[in-house]
């Protein structure tokens, strides 16, 4: 099904993991340290990535700000930490997902399946979608802004994807998180975070939103 790097210093936690992924039919490669993983990863790259905050050496939270660079690889995070500021951070520095320890592996099977659908949005579609100087190219899997193609992630361009499919109409944060992240219950944190994330590469003033604007008590609306 998948190739999943799990980087997780408790051995206990990795091989029961690791048992559990590859009963749900995947590849597991475990591993203790970031430095270990960071390396995994450049030298053979996971379709995706789970990794705990608490590790040895490179915190976790380095850790998915290394893989993010130059990487969309989905990243989740599984973290005994369930505290809003280590959620926050986590989504910030660039994961895709965040479940709590302990979870049921049929959920965290579940999570990472739901990443794995994530495909682009399929045809038949307009080649590009304008937004004034925002150009997105649901085909090509591209965003550019002016003349620079920006570099987003599969999740953060899935997002933007769902919203400028339905220009000036909002979206609630339980619409995106059924639509973007494909779960019928959910942290709306997620979607909070990755619209502001979106927001520090599309706008040019991500304090003054012109592109994608908050309804206060509504949810997001991407405008032309």
């Amino acid at each position: 099904m998948a190739v999943v790097l799990v980087i997780e210093d408790d051995d206990r936690i990795r091989l029961s993991l690791g048992l559990a992924l590859e009963d749900e039919g995947n590849t597991v490669l475990g591993v203790a340290t970031a430095e270990e993983g960071l390396a995994a990863q450049r030298d053979s790259p996971a379709d995706v990535v789970m990794v705990d905050l608490m590790l040895p050496g490179i915190s976790g939270f380095d850790c998915i700000r290394q893989l993010r660079r130059g990487d969309d690889v989905p990243i989740i995070v599984v973290s005994a930490r369930a505290d809003s500021h280590d959620i926050v951070a986590a989504l910030e520095a660039g994961a895709d997902d965040y479940v709590v320890k302990p979870v049921p592996v049929k959920v965290l099977a579940a999570r990472l399946r739901a990443l794995l659908r994530r495909a682009r949005p399929a045809a038949p579609q307009p080649a590009v979608l304008e937004f004034g100087d925002l150009r997105i190219s649901p085909t090509a899997g591209e965003v550019w802004l002016g003349e620079v193609q920006l570099a987003v992630t599969r999740t953060e361009f899935r997002l933007l994807c769902e919203l400028a499919e339905h220009p000036g109409q909002v979206l609630s944060r339980q619409q995106l998180l059924t639509r973007v992240w494909e779960y019928d219950i959910g942290d709306e944190r997620l979607v909070d975070v990755h619209v502001g994330r979106l927001r520090q590469k599309i706008e040019h003033d991500s304090a003054a939103p012109r592109h994608l604007l908050t309804v206060r008590g509504l949810g997001y609306k991407l405008m032309r």
